[in-house]
């Protein structure tokens, strides 16, 4: 990307987060030390922003410099999963490895065929929505079937197990970091 384009995205996001905090351009120069003169030019694009006038910028409006300068594309927005396929089983990662958030987000389609082991247990919570079919969902002794549309959060404590019932199901699941563990293939523990 080159200078001029960054210069504007930069210039919007001056703007943007000082309008979503309802701040006048006052109310921001007095925040950063700048006159609300020069701030103005910065965001109109009269003005060359300077390093030196970005830092209290970003600190004034809460933000870090690396994210007020950061450059767009796709990369940071699209992800290109690849399907992981065990015997029943196809995973797609819809989120980053180490996300952010800590969690794991992942689409998954399940068949009567796939093979089970023990039911698990771990540490955390575990959520999924049902995409299309019916998930058997084994928690403990209890059997509960949740159907399309449907979205179950649970214990991990509790010993469990995810099926498909009468065919195959699609779900969207989200892992916190023990259960990325516990069920993802590549990342379990021996």
């Amino acid at each position: 990307m080159t200078q001029e384009p960054l210069d504007e995205i930069v210039r919007q996001r001056i703007r943007g987060l000082r309008i979503a905090r309802g701040w006048t351009l006052d109310t921001l120069a007095a925040r950063c030390y700048l006159s609300a003169s020069t701030l103005s030019r910065i965001e109109t694009g009269h003005r060359r922003i300077a390093l030196d006038q970005l830092v209290p910028i970003a600190q004034a409006l809460g933000t870090t410099l690396d994210q007020l300068v950061e450059p767009e594309g796709d990369d940071d927005v699209v992800i290109r999963p690849e399907p992981e396929a065990s015997a029943g089983m196809t995973m797609w990662l819809l989120s980053r490895e180490r996300d952010r958030r800590g969690v794991t987000i992942a689409k998954m389609r399940i068949t009567p065929e796939r093979a089970f082991d023990e039911p698990r247990v771990h540490p955390g919570y575990e959520w999924f929505t049902v995409l299309s079919g019916t998930v058997r969902l084994v928690l403990g002794e209890r059997v509960i079937l949740v159907r399309e549309g449907q979205a179950a959060e649970f214990s991990t404590m509790t010993p469990h197990r995810v099926e498909a019932h009468e065919g195959p199901v699609e779900l969207l699941t989200i892992f916190d970091h023990d259960g990325e563990r516990a069920h993802l293939p590549g990342h379990r523990q021996a």
